[in-house]
């Protein structure tokens, strides 16, 4: 009997746990709960975000088209490296249009969404900029490879790229639809987080510490990376022999390399940073305050990427002009000139028949 009474006593107290849920509340329920507020009419600084939020998206949106086009197009950049560029514009473009999405539902709008729209409108983000971020890494380590083997192109197969790059999406897949398959409050309203009312204070914890990781990998990898380099120069200047070229594309990944340090430092920092103290429940910390200009910077690394890691590379801007011209040429009724070899991209094939250019990212 006592066997009995104790299961009949747990039976009761899952029931009472599932009547705390509240999936049938307003978004607006949850923020009250959250003591985040919730505007019913447009201020001036949600006009300016709203305004300079699609402003950059919409910029993103077409810088990393171009470089998707870019590398579709012209068959030298059917190498890994490129693959894993091209996989990174798609992730930059993916999350320009998450941010588009949200400038269309922020604001007085938020107040009209149903809990399903907001957790597709936060899990567009996550799921992007979770992208970007992992493929940021899987760049690194390539370029590290390829640095220390003294090779321009990764050996690595296009079959095995495809495999990282779908492992990439997996990941940023799960990261970013855990929260609406279970990894939410709506039966701990306690747990709610400030900054995603609907969110777990722990999911945050979890991808802040997450990204935080990421990122210190990064670091060790470029710095890593920049003192070889540094090294590597040294040595090589005292040799007579040194070529002048070599040194000039030495200097090149250097520059490259502590800008896209400095890039990701500034960009993802501050963002992660308040996400941590968000979901270690900081109550002195005010979050909300920097919120949408944290997310809006992490928006503005999607469109740095896109300049550092294409538009650093010589061949990848004079395949830009010849889009952007034949775009000019075909609006004004012009056939496009057939663009040949110059001598000077002549010598840069090498004796197997690849395009070798002296690329900086």
């Amino acid at each position: 009997m006592l066997n009995v009474r104790f299961g009949c006593s747990g039976c009761a107290f899952r029931t009472a746990a599932m009547k705390h849920c509240f999936y049938n509340e307003t978004v607006g329920f949850f923020y009250n709960n959250s003591r985040k507020e919730l505007t019913t009419y447009w201020r001036t600084k949600d006009v300016l975000v709203v305004a300079l939020g699609l402003t950059v998206s919409v910029i993103v949106l077409l810088t990393n088209l171009l470089v998707i086009t870019a590398i579709v197009i012209n068959r030298r950049f059917h190498y890994p490296i490129y693959y894993l560029l091209g996989n990174l514009a798609a992730a930059d473009l993916f999350a320009g249009i998450a941010y588009m999405f949200l400038m269309f539902h922020t604001g007085p709008r938020t107040a009209e969404l149903s809990l399903k729209t907001w957790f597709i409108r936060q899990s567009l983000l996550d799921t992007s900029l979770t992208a970007s971020v992992v493929n940021l890494l899987a760049i690194a380590v390539e370029r590290h490879q390829t640095v220390f083997t003294m090779q321009l192109h990764s050996k690595m197969s296009n079959q095995r790229v495809m495999i990282l790059i779908f492992c990439i999406w997996v990941t940023a897949l799960l990261l970013g639809l855990i929260p609406s398959y279970g990894w939410h409050c709506l039966c701990a309203l306690e747990k709610c987080s400030s900054m995603a009312p609907l969110y777990s204070r722990s999911y945050l914890t979890f991808w802040a510490i997450s990204n935080l990781v990421i990122f210190l990998i990064m670091v060790v990898v470029y710095t890593h990376i920049f003192i070889y380099v540094k090294r590597k120069m040294t040595r090589m200047s005292k040799h007579t022999s040194f070529h002048p070229r070599y040194k000039e594309t030495m200097i090149s990944l250097v520059k490259t390399v502590t800008i896209i340090l400095s890039a990701f430092v500034i960009c993802w920092t501050p963002g992660q940073v308040v996400l941590l103290l968000d979901g270690l429940g900081c109550k002195s910390c005010n979050v909300l305050a920097v919120e949408k200009y944290v997310l809006l910077l992490a928006e503005i690394n999607s469109l740095i990427n896109a300049i550092v890691y294409s538009y650093r590379d010589n061949e990848m801007r004079s395949t830009f002009r010849r889009i952007l011209c034949f775009i000019c040429y075909r609006n004004s009724r012009y056939t496009p000139t057939v663009v040949k070899l110059n001598t000077t991209d002549r010598r840069t094939l090498s004796q197997n028949g690849h395009f070798t250019v002296d690329s900086s990212i």
